[in-house]
């Protein structure tokens, strides 16, 4: 594995780990005003938006742009519907509880997020 793709791979996972603390941290907060669905959409926008300038920083080490800006929510795209069809599926399916089932549910979109933002935020290389 190339050298770059993999710092990129572990820039990506820690950016990823203080995006996870960031969404879970609004999340809670957010579930003592909100129904669980609307708590983990606000959290998720919000933390998406501090996942972008981050991982245009540290991750891909390129200028953020207003391109990358409006294409990066596609990046996210699998993942808020993989995530919110978890959280939905272990609160009112498997009635596991709100508190940490969207922290479940995201584990499996990890790699396509990856995979579709090294492409966003590096249109020029392939993911």
């Amino acid at each position: 594995m190339p050298k770059t793709l993999s710092r990129q791979m572990l820039a990506f996972a820690a950016v990823g780990v203080v995006n996870t603390a960031v969404y879970s941290c609004l999340y809670l907060v957010l579930l003592t005003r909100l129904p669980y669905l609307a708590a983990h959409v606000l959290a998720f926008l919000a933390s998406m938006v501090g996942s972008f300038f981050l991982n245009a920083r540290f991750t891909y080490r390129t200028r953020p742009t207003w391109r990358k800006f409006l294409l990066f929510p596609l990046t996210n795209a699998m993942n808020f519907l993989v995530t919110t069809a978890g959280v939905y599926v272990i609160v009112d399916v498997l009635h596991a509880g709100n508190r940490f089932a969207p922290l479940a549910a995201s584990a499996a979109a990890i790699p396509v997020t990856f995979v579709v933002s090294r492409w966003v935020m590096l249109p020029k290389s392939i993911a």
